[in-house]
């Protein structure tokens, strides 16, 4: 995701003088081929992000479009309160870019995961939120954040990531884009769990489950009416997001469920249990330690569970 990202960025900016790139002092490989081709629009503001994101939204006040970046949690936690008051109370068009969200960089330990940050996030007035599901939605949805005004949050995953979608789909932002059609369940996936999601749908069928899948790439806004459907058509729906339990993609689409006149459906959130996780593992072992999806949706669909908060860590 990070290398289409950075490709895409750069075909961007070389076509519109606007487009800046900063960086805390990281990703030299990824964001090298940036900084060659337009050195006066790159600064390594250096391991200071709050100061990262003061400057970003400076220079975006004087007319352009800034792109922050760095792992996960350090250009988002780490400042919050300057993109509260310097980004999203001044509407600047700073687009904070995060690589390694979920448990990416799982063997850093608990300082380097990315698990809380869509949940806070989502919090702040005028702040888009997009969390793409594989290269094909990254590369769309840098192209649909250049033509939005105002502040912007994208949260990627690393590299390698495998590709879903076999040609690019219609892509909007607000709008959840239907991978698989079912009858049973939906499945709704934000950010890199897509591809799992998709191979979880397909085994289950083999079970006899008809399972939908739903990419919801943007988490703010909401595609409300995708939720309210799967409500509708399916009956049931499961969240799956490489992020903490409560606040995150399965809190909002809970929102949707509790606060609309229209269907109910039962839920489950799959997603990082609510524990301090003092390990290191990879990243495939942190999701192991989510628990099962596929049963999940089982125990769903037999009233046996509304929620997963998954295994406890080794403390």
């Amino acid at each position: 995701m990070r290398t289409t990202f950075i490709e895409t960025l750069c075909e961007a900016a070389a076509r519109d003088e606007r487009i800046w790139l900063l960086c805390g002092d990281l990703g030299y490989s990824v964001l090298d081929r940036f900084a060659e081709r337009f050195p006066k629009r790159f600064v390594n503001v250096g391991v200071a992000e709050q100061n990262l994101t003061g400057v970003a939204a400076g220079i975006a006040l004087s007319g352009n479009i800034v792109f922050t970046y760095s792992i996960a949690n350090f250009p988002t936690l780490r400042c919050l309160e300057q993109i509260r008051n310097d980004v999203c109370y001044h509407r600047a068009n700073v687009k904070i870019v995060s690589v390694g969200g979920g448990y990416v960089y799982g063997s850093q330990g608990y300082t380097h995961h990315g698990l809380e940050d869509l949940g806070i996030l989502r919090t702040l007035p005028g702040l888009t939120i997009l969390a793409p599901g594989d290269p094909v939605e990254s590369r769309l949805a840098v192209s649909r954040i250049l033509t939005l005004e105002g502040p912007c949050y994208l949260r990627l995953g690393k590299a390698g990531e495998p590709v879903v979608h076999r040609s690019p789909p219609a892509f909007e932002i607000g709008r959840a884009i239907v991978l698989r059609e079912g009858r049973d369940v939906t499945l709704i996936s934000t950010g890199g769990m897509l591809a799992h999601t998709v191979d979880v749908a397909q085994a289950l069928a083999g079970r006899g489950i008809s399972a939908r899948v739903v990419s919801m790439h943007t988490l703010k806004p909401l595609d409300e009416a995708a939720v309210l459907s799967a409500a509708a058509e399916t009956g049931a729906i499961v969240t799956v997001e490489e992020h903490s339990i409560h606040n995150g993609l399965g809190s909002a689409v809970a929102e949707v469920l509790a606060t609309s006149p229209g269907p109910k459906a039962p839920l489950a959130i799959w997603g990082a249990p609510d524990a301090y996780q003092c390990t290191a593992g990879t990243q495939d072992y942190f999701r192991a330690a989510c628990g099962n999806l596929a049963d999940l949706v089982v125990r769903l669909l037999s009233g046996t569970v509304t929620s997963d908060p998954g295994k406890k860590f080794p403390s």
